[in-house]
This record gives structure tokens, C-alpha cells and sequence, in this order.
């Protein structure tokens, strides 16, 4: 394993984690950009982008697109979160120049206005579909109340009177400027060729013109509150919890993640012993979500309307005991390999290692080889976890119920 980094002159940062003894490679566009990047009146905008860019480019069709990555037998796709985009795919070692032209062209997308009114019809239903999700309804809202106006409380796929209202413009705006090369990284992780890969780049990227891509990173204020909201249609009980955890560029985020492994894994965990297996709640689980300047622990219990209350107040009394007295060692070592595991089988393959590889360097411009995570999560100690428990990190735990109202009591 190696790691090889170059910048190109615009700033756009090429970086490679060689495996060869790997049977493929991956290869991916990374850019700092998402949700909490967008104006209210565009919100929505990164996401739509991201569909956009799959529509066709000067020198491809939207057509070309699909049939190329079938073609390689290429293993790919996208996705748009609070903090990033990301464009992706996995190939054989022999389809690395292929794959590099076909990403990085649909990096310059037309962005046609028929295929932007058209793509804004497919976003709108996306947007209604999910109104029957509940499940991302209510970690949605969850979000939004914690963080209230700051950017990181911003729905990822906007609302369906923002997107009506987006125009064409507004979007190549936002493209012109988040889209520059100097907030982009190329990332290539398995048995790649280094050289091949950065002469290309340097080809068909270096002519990108960079501009100025700020981020909003004032910490935000976390506002304790329970929030309900009457969906009758709903024949469950879901409630999001969501929690000041800690951001992407601080050490204590493991101890962090393996406290929310050892609390709200799906199995095994606290949350699990006293509200799923004793049958109060079908699911009961917290993760912790590390993000650029701060961090969220995000929990999530679905129930039986009629038992919300309980649960909720089952939960809570989880969270506070485990902040008073703390983990035991036993469940910080199950916790531990859990995630030590999950990592392991993550990055067996390059497809497996590219996220982990790209966010490194966005969050915190560094390489972090698999082993060295693997011991680094291993290292957590007891000591570590507790202390950040006794933070009281859950005292300040916002709840949103979506379902039932007089479930919890509020109505």
C-alpha cells in the first residue's frame, strides 16, 4: 500500500491509495460541496445538480453516459449529503483511462434547459416520494430543529417550493463557483497507474478555471426542544434523537463513534437490550455523524404509537444513565470490533476504501492508511469514552415525534 498525492495548478488535488495486489480500481470525484453550502432561496440545488450531471455533456449524451459505464462493466453512481457530492466508479484495472475521461467530462455538464425542466419534474417526485418515508421525514425535521438556522439544518433534497422556483441560472451560478477545481479532489484507490492517471488529469482538468468556494463554519447552538408533528396517516411512531457529538477534525470522534456503537448499534447494544428486545420499540438505534466544524449524535426508535411515551422515556433514561456511571469495558471491546469489523470488510475491495480515502482528505487533508484506523478505533479506551460521556453530550437532546401526537402526551 502507498499513498501518492499531486495538486494541479487550479488546485484541484489528485490523490491515489495503490493496493497491487488489487484485482480493480475506483476512481472518484469528490467535491466540498452539499446542502449546507446553498442560499435558502436554491435550497435543494446541490442534489438536483448532481442529477444534472448525469444529462449529458458537450462531447456526451445522457445516453453516452449509461452506455459507457455499461459498457466497463462499471460499478457506479453518486450521492449529495449535507457536506459533499461525490461521483464514483469502480472498474476493471484496463478501463482506468476510460472511466478517468468519462468522470471527469461529466464534471463540465451542458446543463441544457430542456433537460433542466424535465430533471425538475423527477426531483419533485423524489421529493413526494419521501413524504411517505417517515422514517427520513422525521430525521430530516430532527436535523432542522437542532440546528435551527444554521446551514447544517438544511434539507438535502430542499423543498418543493424551492425547487419549483430554481431556475437554470441559479444552478450554473452555483456550479460556476462550487464546482471550481480548488474545491474538488480526484481520488483513485486499488491497482492504478500514478502516472497515467496524473498526466490524464492534468489534460482534461487543468484547463478548469478556480474560484472562490466559502463554507459557512460558525459553530452551531444546539437548542434543546420537543417538537411533535401530527401525521395521522402514519401507523408507527417515529422519533428522531439528535445530540451535540463532536466534528470530522477531532480526535475524541472515535470515542464518539464507539460510544454510539456500544449505545444504539441494531444489535447488541444498550438501546437494543432495553427497548428491542423486550419488544417496546421495533427499532432503537444512535449513531454519531462527524461533519466539517461539528458533529451530531442522530438516534432514531420506531413504536407503536400508544407505547411512544415509554419508549421515549426508556431512552432517555439509557442516556442518562450511561452519562452518569458510563460504559463498562466489556461493552466498549464489543463496541470496538464492531466497528473494527465493519471497517475490515468495508476495505477488502478499492470500491470498499474510496469513501473513507476521499473524506480523509476532505475533512482533514490526510491519508489514514486501513491499519492504522483499524488501531487507531482498537486504541479507544475506556477512559476516553467516558469522558466524553460525561460531557453530558445527551442533556442537551433535541426530540422530534412524527405520528401519534397524544403518544407523547403533547396534544
Amino acid at each position: 500500500m502507498r499513498f501518492e498525492h499531486q495538486t494541479l495548478d487550479n488546485g484541484l488535488h489528485i490523490l491515489g491509495e495503490h493496493h497491487p495486489e488489487a484485482q480493480s480500481i475506483a476512481v472518484g470525484f469528490f467535491v466540498r460541496t452539499g446542502s449546507r453550502d446553498e442560499a435558502p432561496e436554491v435550497a435543494g440545488v446541490s442534489h438536483f445538480l448532481e442529477h444534472m450531471m448525469f444529462k449529458g455533456t458537450p462531447r456526451r449524451t445522457a445516453a453516452d453516459i449509461n452506455r459507457e459505464f455499461d459498457e466497463m462493466g462499471a460499478r457506479y453512481n453518486a450521492f449529495t449529503s449535507e457536506e459533499n457530492t461525490v461521483y464514483f466508479g469502480s472498474v476493471l484495472p484496463e478501463f482506468q483511462t476510460r472511466l478517468i475521461d468519462l468522470l471527469a467530462d461529466m464534471m463540465r455538464p451542458s446543463l441544457r434547459p430542456e433537460d433542466f425542466d424535465l430533471e425538475k419534474q423527477v426531483i419533485l417526485e423524489e421529493i413526494a416520494l419521501y413524504q411517505d418515508r417517515p422514517q427520513f421525514i422525521v430525521m430530516d425535521m430532527g436535523r432542522e430543529t437542532f440546528f435551527g438556522d444554521h446551514p447544517l439544518g438544511r434539507r438535502v433534497l430542499g423543498t418543493t417550493e424551492s425547487i419549483r422556483a430554481l431556475t437554470r441560472d441559479q444552478m450554473y451560478e452555483y456550479f460556476s463557483h462550487r464546482y471550481a477545481p480548488n474545491n474538488m479532489s480526484l481520488i483513485l484507490t486499488g491497482r492504478y497507474d500514478w502516472e497515467t492517471a496524473v498526466a490524464q488529469a492534468q489534460e482534461l482538468c487543468g484547463g478548469w478555471e478556480p474560484a472562490e468556494a466559502r463554507r459557512e463554519l460558525t459553530p452551531p447552538q444546539p437548542r434543546p426542544r420537543v417538537r411533535v408533528e401530527p401525521k395521522g396517516r402514519f401507523q408507527r411512531a417515529h422519533l428522531a434523537l439528535v445530540a451535540p457529538g463532536c466534528a470530522a477534525q477531532e480526535e475524541t470522534r472515535f470515542a464518539a463513534a464507539v460510544a454510539a456503537t456500544a449505545l444504539g448499534a441494531a444489535q447488541g447494544s444498550r438501546f437494543y437490550w432495553a427497548l428491542v428486545d423486550p419488544g417496546l420499540a421495533e427499532t432503537a438505534t444512535l449513531s454519531h455523524s462527524e461533519e466539517d466544524g461539528a458533529g451530531v449524535f442522530l438516534g432514531y426508535l420506531c413504536c407503536n404509537p400508544e407505547r411512544a411515551a415509554e419508549v421515549l422515556d426508556t431512552a432517555r433514561r439509557v442516556l442518562e444513565e450511561v452519562c452518569r456511571e458510563g460504559l463498562n469495558a466489556e461493552e466498549v471491546a464489543r463496541a470496538k470490533r464492531k466497528m473494527a469489523s465493519g471497517q475490515v470488510l468495508a476495505g477488502e475491495t478499492p470500491f470498499g476504501r474510496l469513501i473513507h480515502v476521499g473524506l480523509d482528505w476532505v475533512y482533514r487533508q490526510e491519508w489514514q492508511p486501513l491499519e492504522e484506523v483499524i488501531d487507531r478505533i482498537l486504541a479507544v479506551s475506556v477512559e476516553e469514552v467516558n469522558d466524553l460521556l460525561a460531557r453530558q453530550p445527551f442533556a442537551a437532546l433535541t426530540v422530534v415525534a412524527l405520528g401519534a401526537v397524544s403518544a407523547l402526551g403533547c396534544n
